[in-house]
């Protein structure tokens, strides 16, 4: 006799309530949540999980930069919230306000109490656009917009076709950001516009950053450099946005000499690209699960809470020193998901993340300086050198970017499907005497 189980589609009406009780909490519904609750269930089908967010749109992120460059169609990356909730989760539609995870408990917005056996926080992080002063009032009109928001992406487009001279000045922030190379991928699309269509003689580009160097990794700084030289872009290092007045045209940088000493720069510009400082979520920081800085206080390689056992963290939220990206994301979740079955099983973590993050970086129209790192700056590349090397522009690479990471990410990580991200084993020194032990003669 066959027995047919009804899994329900998820929704809001059929989440649990106030008082409910979950095997697993998941607090964040962006790529993270979905991915790691679409593993969870592949792994144990049987678990109740409660996914928190109170979101009713989820967007693709890493496609905004691709909408700034006229290359995507903003409508594409974005979908339903329950049209990507995996089946068999309860979707909380509510926000988080207090953790107290010294009773296995959350405090929602309006639904009260929720309690867990084990919590991931993949809360992400918050575009503090107040940081810089008088951006707010004119973010997404007088030339000022930023590829970090979804209805701004479109007028960036708008911005670059309609310069035909004038100024054209791209900002970074101090770090933690999140896709840290995203800012110059908005210069890189937006000079070759200009350069493909004649104007770019008569447009001045600049690249204000607030960091020391034009990126992170030293073994991909050459091809980039090359690039910034072709577009004619003026570097300001140590450079940091501060103010902005969107009516007069004008940003203000607090500029670090080499002795030290801060003092303003004032630029003018017909079009600024912004990315805003960033920082953990209010309710993050402001609770027992934040390190100093504010950030999900984990360990690097387990990603298993440093005081707290049966909490993890997933993506931007966390303190890991590695890039704060999508495909940071893609290779931690296998991570969670194996460490969490393990405890739930009665064993301990057994697999560890290495840091991998990877920044396709769209020097121009068709083609992508692919950097795939590690922690320490360690080069963890996915293909072989002599199919795509990383440390160059190539065509393949923004083949992979255009036309396969949007469709997997919607078909594929969202999912549960994790392709090309089986973790290394835990080295422990445990783990490492006993096997020492299994060879001993």
């Amino acid at each position: 006799m066959t027995i047919t189980t009804k899994i329900e589609k998820p929704s809001a009406s059929n989440a649990g309530t106030a008082g409910a009780h979950f095997d697993v909490v998941v607090v964040g519904a962006g790529s993270g949540g979905i991915a790691i609750t679409a593993g969870l269930l592949k792994r144990k089908p049987q678990l109740k999980i409660a996914l928190i967010d109170p979101s009713e749109v989820h967007c693709y992120q890493p496609g905004w930069t691709m909408v700034g460059g006229g290359i995507f169609d903003n409508d594409t990356t974005k979908r339903s919230m329950q049209s990507v909730i995996p089946a068999g989760a309860n979707w909380i539609k509510d926000a988080v306000e207090t953790f107290v995870p010294q009773e296995n408990k959350l405090l929602l917005s309006e639904k009260g109490a929720v309690y867990y056996d084990q919590l991931i926080v993949a809360a992400g992080l918050k575009l503090n656009w107040a940081a810089v002063e008088g951006l707010p009032e004119t973010l997404g009109k007088n030339g000022v917009t930023s590829n970090y928001q979804y209805d701004l992406a479109p007028y960036t487009w708008e911005l670059v076709r309609s310069l035909k001279d004038g100024k054209a000045l791209f900002t970074q922030p101090p770090m933690p950001i999140k896709c840290a190379g995203a800012p110059q991928k908005a210069l890189y699309l937006s000079a070759d516009h200009w350069h493909k269509n004649g104007s770019l003689d008569d447009i001045q580009v600049h690249f204000y950053n607030a960091g020391a160097v034009l990126f992170g990794v030293q073994d991909y700084v050459p091809a980039l450099s090359s690039y910034m030289e072709k577009y004619h872009a003026g570097l300001h290092f140590g450079h940091n946005l501060v103010r902005i007045d969107g009516n007069a045209r004008k940003a203000w940088f607090s500029a670090k000499a080499e002795d030290g000493s801060e003092h303003l720069v004032e630029s003018d510009f017909d079009m600024i690209h912004v990315c805003p400082p960033q920082c953990a979520p209010d309710f993050i920081r402001s609770s027992p699960l934040a390190d100093e800085a504010g950030w999900v206080d984990v360990d690097s390689a387990t990603l298993r809470h440093k005081r707290f056992s049966n909490i993890w963290g997933l993506g931007d939220v966390t303190n890991t020193p590695n890039a704060k990206t999508a495909a940071a994301v893609r290779k931690q979740v296998p991570v969670v998901a194996e460490n969490l079955c393990s405890v739930l099983d009665g064993d301990e973590p057994v697999v560890a993340y290495d840091g991998y993050g990877s920044c396709p970086l769209t020097v121009e129209r068709g083609k992508i300086v692919l950097a795939e790192f590690g922690y320490g700056g360690k080069l963890l590349p996915t293909f072989p050198k002599w199919l795509n090397d990383g440390t160059k522009a190539t065509s393949l690479a923004w083949a992979l970017k255009a036309k396969f990471l949007p469709e997997f990410y919607w078909q594929g990580m969202l999912k549960g499907r994790e392709w090309l991200t089986s973790p290394d084993s835990l080295k422990t020194p445990d783990a490492e005497s006993k096997q020492k032990e299994s060879v001993s003669p």
